[in-house]
């Protein structure tokens, strides 16, 4: 679930990169990179940390050319955040190339291994470099082609964009699963990125979504040349709508913002007959925080911000290591003891993955103070894991594999829990087209 952006045709193509992926640091925060061409030649700067840590003056002067592309990692377990940050560099027969990568491909490993078989030698554990093997085996003249026959063997859930030295090429998956969008800059040139609030930050005119199947390339032509690739097959992924996007966001024509607070609404609806009685909304923030507006609104139920979260700690879902994600808990959210005290809470967060973060923040709202607290979840229990690009790779880590609905609301020591529906999260996003729900329903539509 990483984020992605491509600058073509602007000086400042390094800065607008930068400035692009400081607005997408939510997507991945382990690290980052960024490349830019300029006078046949690619220059790279990437490493461990966030945008603010990586990037300096001295680094984005370093970054010279019209042209740019860069990348935030979102880490899995166990892997090297140095050597695993993208962009992936490389010289081959025809020059340099530099790619970045949001995604995850399902028959990496077989392809790898054949790439081995053949003499290949691998620098990472990236499957993104598999992709700068197989173009550089390729025997074609032009990158295009080389691109296009490179796909042919690459399967999953991917956005591409692959940098030359004179040129960007922009792919999406025939599934359209991780989002990518195409703007014009008013100071002059293209962006592509993975969320439209970079568009936001940069002034950026939003164009249109990047078809899936799709391949943009830039050149000094005045427009983008488009090839559709593969026919659509669109099924765009419904957790970007639950969690990973910024609620400021358009994800393929569709709010973030609006489709949380529609989830919320759900869910105040499908309490209206229960028997529980709240004094307040509580969102769990940032992420449960439209939701719990939606419920709010629907029901008329006071909306209260019963816990506050210190913005200067990370997402503690795409923490590499779960001993990692349980300290960020503890440093991240501060219960209102004022507020909650002798109080009946309804708490609304957007998802449940491994449970512990859930417990601990019932244990830390009742040890302040709250008389019951009524756990509310704006999704469907997670009961599969995704190869797509989250990091949930085996059922074992999924609380809802293990546990029943009333388990769980025992092992997480809340007085009742309920979740949204799958048709009503479709209901809510906008039941106008089919989604990527393999973490709810376990369709592993991407075969090998």
């Amino acid at each position: 679930m990483c984020a992605i952006v491509g600058i073509y045709g602007n000086a400042n193509a390094a800065r607008l990169a930068s400035m692009a992926l400081f607005a997408m640091q939510h997507r991945g925060q382990e690290a980052s990179g960024i490349s830019s061409s300029c006078d046949g030649k690619i220059y790279t700067k990437k490493d461990k940390g966030l945008v603010s840590e990586v990037f300096d003056e001295a680094s984005l002067d370093y970054l010279k050319g019209n042209m740019a592309i860069g990348h935030n990692r979102y880490a899995t377990a166990g892997s090297d955040s140095v050597l695993d940050a993208q962009p992936v560099y490389a010289k081959y027969k025809l020059g340099e190339i530099s790619i970045v990568q949001n995604g995850n491909l399902i028959n990496k490993e077989e392809v790898r291994q054949d790439l081995i078989d053949k003499g290949a030698i691998f620098q990472t554990s990236m499957d993104t470099e598999n992709l700068i093997h197989l173009i550089a085996k390729n025997s074609k003249d032009n990158l295009r082609d080389r691109i296009i026959e490179a796909l042919e063997r690459t399967v999953g859930a991917y956005c591409f964009i692959v940098q030359s030295r004179s040129k960007q090429f922009a792919i999406r998956d025939k599934y359209g699963i991780r989002p990518l969008s195409l703007g014009k800059l008013r100071s002059g040139g293209y962006i592509v990125a993975s969320e439209t609030c970079a568009f936001d930050l940069l002034e950026a005119e939003f164009i249109r979504d990047i078809r899936p199947g799709e391949m943009l390339i830039f050149s000094e032509e005045d427009e983008p040349e488009s090839i559709q690739l593969y026919e659509a097959e669109f099924r765009p992924c419904a957790f970007e709508y639950v969690y990973f996007a910024r609620p400021d966001s358009v994800i393929d024509g569709k709010n973030v913002y609006t489709t949380r607070e529609n989830m919320g609404k759900a869910l105040a609806f499908n309490d209206a007959n229960s028997n529980i009685k709240v004094d307040m909304v509580v969102p769990v923030p940032d992420s449960g925080v439209p939701a719990a507006l939606g419920y709010s609104a629907q029901s008329g139920i006071p909306f209260k911000y019963g816990i506050i979260r210190n913005h200067y700690v990370g997402r503690t879902f795409i923490e590499p290591t779960q001993e990692m994600r349980n300290s960020k808990v503890k440093m991240k959210l501060s219960p209102m003891s004022s507020i909650i005290a002798g109080k009946s809470l309804l708490v609304i967060d957007d998802s449940i993955v491994r449970g512990t973060t859930s417990k601990r923040i019932v244990k830390m709202l009742k040890e302040a103070g709250a008389k019951e607290v009524h756990f509310r979840v704006a999704s469907p229990e997670i009961k599969y894991p995704c190869f797509y690009g989250i990091d949930t790779p085996t059922k074992e880590e999924l609380i809802s594999t293990k546990m029943t609905k009333d388990e769980l609301c025992e092992y997480i020591e809340a007085d009742s829990l309920e979740y949204l529906s799958l048709e009503d999260l479709v209901n809510a996003i906008g039941n106008d087209r089919h989604y990527a729900l393999e973490s709810f329903d376990g369709d592993y539509f991407v075969k090998k």
